[in-house]
């Protein structure tokens, strides 16, 4: 038998601070569960999936630290943020000068 619905958790971790369009706010580096809900097609002769929701899992703001909110975003724009996170990762001991600063 086929679920008419899946859900998948997957784990993401930004290295630098990061805003998505639907959060309020820049939230933190950090790790952060994404849960996504797939349905299945209908009157198809083989088994195909639609992603009907994904939604970020974050600290709720003023209360007690398990305490979570889940927040419906785009997955193209969670997506794009975590492409940009790893374009911005130096590895340790490297110099990024994208970053730099400092008066030529």
């Amino acid at each position: 038998m086929i679920l008419p619905e899946r859900t998948t958790f997957t784990t993401i971790t930004f290295l630098h601070p990061f805003s998505l369009t639907d959060v309020d706010g820049v939230q933190p580096a950090g790790t952060y569960t994404v849960e996504t809900i797939d349905r299945t097609l209908d009157n198809l002769s083989f088994i195909a999936y639609r992603r009907v929701s994904t939604a970020i899992m974050l600290p709720a703001v003023g209360a007690s630290a398990r305490q979570r909110q889940t927040i419906f975003i785009d997955p193209l724009e969670l997506a794009a943020a975590l492409k940009q996170d790893a374009q911005n990762w130096v590895e340790p001991g490297k110099f990024n000068a994208r970053r730099s600063s400092s008066a030529q």
